[in-house]
């Protein structure tokens, strides 16, 4: 009933930049915060920024100064520019929202989109 799909993502050289993108769809009534992860084969998924529905940001250490996470309420979208991109960023990233269905839902229900792979190699 929601789907999350991310696109933006591909080979970057170390220094360059790509951004990625995430729409939101389906049945939805409010979207809260809206974040994105990414994982390598053989690790847990890792955490690197979310933004809340008031426009607060927060981003794990490594990528603070490099990545900026925003959103687009009237699209349902969140982004993620990222610049100066190293080869230890090559992940696949995810895109996650909180987000409430219905007038009835007590709490938020929590989704995922399926992924883009983000590459940095010379």
């Amino acid at each position: 009933q929601v789907q999350l799909v991310e696109s933006g993502g591909g080979l970057a050289q170390p220094g360059g930049s790509l951004r990625l993108s995430c729409v939101v769809s389906g049945t939805i009534l409010k979207i809260y915060s809206m974040g994105w992860y990414r994982q390598n084969p053989g690790k847990e998924r890792e955490f690197v920024a979310v933004i809340t529905s008031i426009g607060t940001t927060l981003y794990e250490d490594s990528v603070k100064g490099r990545f900026t996470i925003s959103r687009d309420d009237a699209k349902n979208m969140v982004y993620l520019q990222m610049n100066r991109l190293q080869p230890e960023d090559t992940a696949v990233y995810y895109c996650n929202a909180d987000v409430i269905q219905s007038p009835e839902d007590k709490d938020t229900s929590n989704h995922w989109g399926q992924g883009t792979q983000v590459t940095v190699s010379s």
